[in-house]
């Protein structure tokens, strides 16, 4: 589904990718991010890593930047129809957020 917005919900692992990816990133320092966003939550093996890598880079959603030569670490960056879903997940989990709000707090009041 190359070049086309998806409408269903990101995986955690698709979502924090992508955003690691707002800046030239390897795979390395996807890691990285990861794990420091999350505070240890989120560690990813590198067959997750590269599997989802894989799966984005196919969609368009990242794309590999021109290798220097002599630089074994190959770098990726978000396009911009991957900042187009990352931008729909936002909305949809802004929506989730509120709608449970809504329910838990009953307008600023703790039920229980």
């Amino acid at each position: 589904m190359k070049d086309k917005v998806q409408e269903t919900p990101l995986t955690e692992t698709a979502f924090l990718v992508l955003l690691a990816m707002y800046q030239p990133n390897h795979g390395y320092g996807v890691m990285q991010f990861v794990e420091e966003k999350t505070k240890g939550r989120v560690v990813f093996g590198p067959g997750t890593l590269y599997g989802a890598i894989n799966n984005l880079s196919k969609k368009g959603w990242i794309e590999a930047l021109p290798v220097e030569d002599g630089d074994r670490k190959k770098e990726y960056i978000i396009t911009d129809l991957g900042k187009q879903q990352v931008e729909m997940e936002m909305e949809r989990l802004k929506e989730v957020y509120e709608i449970g709000m809504e329910v838990i707090w009953k307008g600023g009041k703790k039920d229980g």
